[in-house]
């Protein structure tokens, strides 16, 4: 099972640190998500990184950069998009619709099967799915290695999305919430919280 940790979406002082302090700590995918951002802060932001991060990091948008900077692969944000004309590299997608799930990991490296739960982060984004719906993807084999968990995705429910099939979860909301962008810079609480994440994870 993978552990993608998925970057808050607006920027702060302390994110280039903690990131590295991740990358240190065994982190092996980063999905850089910020949307509506300008391009030249997402620049700034992998510059502050080291080089031999880049080829474990994702961009949603942007994505020249991932030739720029040599990264991992582009996301998109979307389960029937098209690859950028002429993108030949890693991608993978999103998708919060059952009925499309197949289709959507056709070519892609894998998908994010979005609002698995409320989400922890974001005040009324609700969860898509059912418990019933989710047994039902299990069981017809629409989760798979390739399709990862998003949306509310917390330590607790690691077992539960395991136990479903998922090959992967995306970590966003229970990581960044241990950290006050306004009024810490200590995040040994987030360094500390992403170990217990990662033994999950097994």
């Amino acid at each position: 099972m993978k552990l993608v940790v998925m970057t808050r979406p607006t920027f702060f002082v302390e994110e280039d640190k903690i990131l590295e302090a991740l990358f240190d700590e065994g982190l092996d995918d980063l999905h850089i998500y910020k949307p509506d951002s300008s391009p030249i802060y997402v620049e700034r932001l992998l510059s502050l990184l080291p080089e031999s991060t880049h080829r474990r990091i994702t961009v949603h948008d942007h994505y020249y950069l991932k030739e720029e900077f040599g990264l991992a692969g582009i996301h998109l944000n979307d389960a029937t998009a098209d690859r950028p004309s002429g993108y030949r590299g890693n991608f993978s997608r999103s998708c919060n619709d059952l009925s499309l799930l197949k289709e959507a990991k056709r070519k892609a490296r894998y998908v994010f099967l979005r609002n698995i739960f409320d989400s922890i982060s974001e005040t009324g984004q609700q969860a898509t799915f059912s418990a019933a719906d989710l047994q039902m993807a299990s069981r017809h084999g629409l989760i798979d290695k390739h399709v990862y968990a998003l949306g509310g995705v917390s330590l607790d429910s690691i077992r539960q999305l395991r136990d479903l099939g998922f090959g992967g979860v995306v970590v966003c909301g229970d990581l960044w919430n241990r950290f006050d962008i306004h009024h810490e810079t200590d995040f040994k609480h987030v360094i500390t919280h992403f170990g217990k994440l990662k033994s999950a994870i097994g």
